[in-house]
């Protein structure tokens, strides 16, 4: 598989492949930084951030919560998506406005027009914050991208083959840049490295990534 280093330049201005049809969009998000960041407190103010609790009885190090028709969950019965909060049983709050566009922007960049998603998940990276290797595949929509937004700190991402232990690509992301990735590479294995390094200027010692999906 394709192997990449680290990127020296997060401000290339053209899509970087990643994949046959994955790509790494440096910045695209920073012209809508100013809107995202109130829309994710005001999500966050009605379904506050959480570590939740895997199938394996471990608590995740990444606090998360969602907007949207649908969220993803995940504790001890398994991982999966609920049209309700678990912690008030209450819908999760509405994706906003400026989420579904910069999400159907960044797809449409990407070369895979038409993107409706229906789910975001937001996670929060504290320092020493990780994801391990996984699939996006709980799912039912497979032919729908991921499209997934940094903001804050950077953090180096891993994107793997389809095999777990293919050997992953290293990527740095950077405030404001979007990875999207479907067709051949939509099930390949990604996460995170263990967050790291200098706070930045905004966010300070955090890193938030919000992911878009079509769960149905």
């Amino acid at each position: 598989m394709q192997t990449l280093d680290l990127f020296s330049d997060p401000a290339s201005g053209q899509p970087e492949p990643m994949g046959p049809r994955a790509f790494l969009l440096r910045g695209f998000a920073l012209p809508r930084v100013d809107q995202l960041l109130p829309a994710i407190a005001g999500v966050a103010e009605a379904a506050p951030f959480r570590q939740m609790v895997t199938p394996g009885g471990f608590t995740m190090s990444v606090a998360l919560t969602n907007c949207g028709a649908l969220g993803w969950t995940t504790d001890r019965h398994g991982y999966r998506y609920s049209r309700t909060d678990p912690a008030t049983g209450l819908p999760w709050p509405a994706m906003p406005a400026v989420f579904a566009t910069l999400a159907r922007e960044a797809a449409d960049a990407a070369g895979f027009p038409g993107f409706e998603p229906d789910a975001c998940l937001i996670n929060r990276y504290l320092p020493g914050a990780r994801m391990s290797l996984h699939q996006d595949k709980n799912e039912r929509d497979f032919d729908a991208p991921i499209v997934s937004v940094s903001l804050g700190m950077p953090a180096v991402f891993l994107f793997g083959g389809h095999q777990r232990s293919d050997k992953a690509a290293r990527l740095e992301l950077h405030h404001g840049d979007i990875a999207v990735w479907g067709g051949p590479d939509r099930l390949r294995y990604h996460g995170v490295m263990p967050l790291a390094g200098v706070p930045h200027p905004v966010l300070g010692s955090q890193r938030v990534n919000f992911t878009f999906r079509k769960a149905e």
